[in-house]
């Protein structure tokens, strides 16, 4: 799908991604995954290798980064991962300008909600730590901690929106796999490409890639 022309945009309706989208948390996972494969002793990546690996499910990615399971589950080593990023969850900051569009947005009468494969009890604490709560009409992540994609909570959010708001949708992401739950439940999709994916894959699904979040206001007025 393809995001309408900045003249033509009516969207009604705002779908974030959190991680990479709005939270500038690259360079965290990248340093955190590196501290899980040089504990394993494993080499080490490099920040665009991976921005280049990253994907979803997240498993892959492991794989991709080094990881065999053979000795280690794939929960055992999730897990690991998970428990050093709660450690370091408020090292991280919003992307420039985050604020600010949200914001704005909001002014336009346009609803936001957020669609998240974090655990969405951290979520919500990470947004009221931001002081975005009042941004989103709905926050919404998953009930575990192993980030297995969030196509199907797209699909509850999406049916939520059409029960309460007419107008079309659009998602903003910064992966791939924002573009398939976009496909997945209908709606509109634009990714940035300061997040977790490089802008060489990004630009592969031939629909709008943004170098910024301040781009996105461009897209609505």
């Amino acid at each position: 799908m393809n995001v309408k022309s900045k003249k033509n945009s009516n969207y009604k309706n705002i779908i974030w991604d959190w991680n990479g989208t709005l939270l500038d948390d690259v360079q965290l996972c990248n340093d955190i995954i590196n501290i899980q494969l040089t504990k394993r002793s494993l080499p080490a990546i490099s920040l665009k290798t991976y921005r280049e690996i990253f994907t979803f499910p997240v498993k892959d990615y492991y794989i991709k980064a080094g990881f065999d399971f053979k000795d280690e589950s794939f929960e055992k080593i999730g897990k690991d991962f998970i428990d050093e990023y709660e450690i370091r969850k408020l090292t991280s900051n919003l992307f420039p300008g985050t604020t600010e569009v949200l914001g704005k947005i909001k002014s336009l009468k346009i609803n936001q909600y957020l669609l998240s494969a974090y655990k969405h009890d951290t979520l919500e604490f990470l947004i009221e730590h931001f002081q975005l709560t009042q941004y989103f009409t709905s926050i919404n992540g998953l009930d575990h901690i192993y980030a297995d994609g969030k196509l199907e909570l797209g699909k509850q959010l999406m049916f939520e929106i059409r029960k309460h708001n007419n107008g079309q949708t659009l998602l903003i992401g910064d992966t791939i796999h924002d573009y398939e739950v976009a496909s997945g439940i209908g709606a509109d999709c634009v990714l940035i490409s300061t997040g977790h994916q490089d802008e060489l894959r990004l630009k592969e699904l031939k629909i709008p890639v943004l170098k910024s979040i301040n781009e996105v206001i461009g897209l609505l007025q």
